[in-house]
């Protein structure tokens, strides 16, 4: 089984491909990488950083993929810095993806209600494009919201279920994180999402207070371990939501400042053995 994840390198600030790399790579499958650019830290929270995007490095590094007869059973994709290395992405698809591989796109936009400082509605359209050549993909509220139209201060508990419906129109099986949803325990995060066979389903854990950096990056990286090791989509979601919760727990109680990343890796063992019990049946 060989991943590969098209992402960005921040060298400081745990996201993006090395949340990646190590989650995926500890669920037992090889997981090749494409960087995007390469930024001495994230962009949440930080200044002064450096960012050199890395577009012009790609078509070589592809061409030596192809020489080497490179196939994947599944592409993840999460932050692309333009509409080119969109198009970009849907070439390596084209090329590098197996018959009956699967395609996992992380559409990485905004946060909150509102689109990184960088992005606008065209990249939104653009990225909209993507998501339909996408088997699965694992949008946050806000992401979802602009993939399909929908006002964010509007959508609620009663109105997550349309907007699973319209991400339908764009992709068979989306997975929506960062719902809020009110229950007997209280307010908890859940994530609703689609089954193989089309059912949409919910999936609830814990609500911890504040932001998160990179939490996203911890539920899609462990969401492509579990599909890659052959859990279905409803235990899939569970183990990933569960370790993602667990991480965020964890992150509060070091009390480390949230920009620099979840502290997941602590919880790393608990996913593991989540991950093996499910793949075993």
């Amino acid at each position: 089984m060989r991943v590969i994840a098209i992402n960005d390198i921040s060298c400081v600030g745990k996201c993006s491909l090395t949340v990646a790399l190590p989650i995926i790579s500890a669920s037992g499958v090889t997981c090749d990488i494409l960087p995007t650019a390469i930024l001495s830290t994230h962009t949440g929270g930080f200044q002064g950083y450096t960012f050199r995007d890395l577009s012009e490095d790609i078509p070589a590094i592809l061409a030596h993929w192809k020489s080497l007869g490179l196939k994947y059973d599944i592409i993840i994709s999460g932050y692309l810095g333009s509409i080119d290395q969109i198009e970009m992405v849907k070439s390596v698809k084209k090329d590098f993806l197996k018959e009956d591989g699967l395609m996992i796109v992380d559409p990485v936009m905004g946060d909150n209600g509102v689109l990184y400082s960088h992005f606008d509605q065209k990249f939104v359209d653009e990225m909209k494009g993507l998501c339909r050549t996408a088997d699965v993909i694992v949008p946050n509220l806000t992401e979802a919201c602009f993939l399909t139209d929908t006002d964010y201060k509007e959508a609620n508990e009663n109105s997550y279920v349309k907007i699973i419906d319209k991400l339908r129109s764009l992709c068979p099986r989306p997975s929506v994180t960062g719902c809020d949803v009110q229950t007997k325990k209280g307010v908890e995060s859940c994530v609703f999402y689609t089954t193989e066979d089309g059912n949409v389903r919910t999936y609830s854990t814990e609500k911890i207070e504040g932001a998160f950096h990179g939490a996203g990056d911890v539920y899609a990286s462990a969401l492509v371990g579990c599909l890659a090791r052959g859990v279905n989509t409803d235990k899939a979601v569970a183990i990933s939501a569960e370790f993602t919760k667990d991480s965020i727990k964890q992150t509060k109680k070091d009390a480390t400042e949230a920009r620099y990343g979840l502290n997941s890796e602590s919880q790393m063992y608990g996913y593991l053995k989540a991950l093996h019990k499910a793949a075993k049946k």
